[in-house]
């Protein structure tokens, strides 16, 4: 099995509250730096989207991507929320999950990563792509749900 990046945040927030900003996709370019387009292709039948397109532009990286969506959430918003690549340029894999889980101060927001590219890449260097990529997930995320 490969290996996975995963870091937490707290959000100062209800997790219903964080799981609505995670679930408006196509408001992610207003506050996913690296994110310029984001569309929903589909939803399943409980109004949660099931595949969505986005444009990446994460400098040396450019790439547009379709990923497929698992939604295992309550309605108090708690649970997670698991994607996997459909089809995409650059992309190989990548496969993630936010977790949210009630905190005393909010929520805890863990998201875990595997990224897997079609260029051969060190697993140190992808280790650390992949960290730099969850910190600022994590970082805009509190961010816009503190905001």
């Amino acid at each position: 099995m490969a290996d996975r990046t995963q870091s937490s945040v707290e959000i100062a927030a209800e997790p219903a509250a964080v799981l609505d900003v995670i679930a408006d996709f196509e408001r992610y370019p207003e506050w996913a730096e690296q994110v310029k387009a984001c569309t929903v292709l589909s939803e399943d039948g409980d109004g949660w989207a099931d595949q969505v397109e986005f444009t990446l532009d994460a400098g040396a990286i450019k790439d547009n991507y379709v990923l497929e969506y698992d939604w295992d959430v309550t309605e108090d918003g708690t649970g997670s929320v698991s994607w996997h690549l459909v089809r995409a340029t650059l992309l190989k894999g990548l496969t993630g999950t936010y977790a949210l889980a009630r905190s005393s101060t909010g929520t805890t927001v863990t998201y875990d990563l595997e990224v897997d590219l079609t260029m051969p890449m060190i697993g140190m260097l992808k280790r650390k792509a992949e960290k730099h990529i969850i910190n600022t997930a994590l970082t805009e995320l509190k961010k816009r749900v503190e905001g």
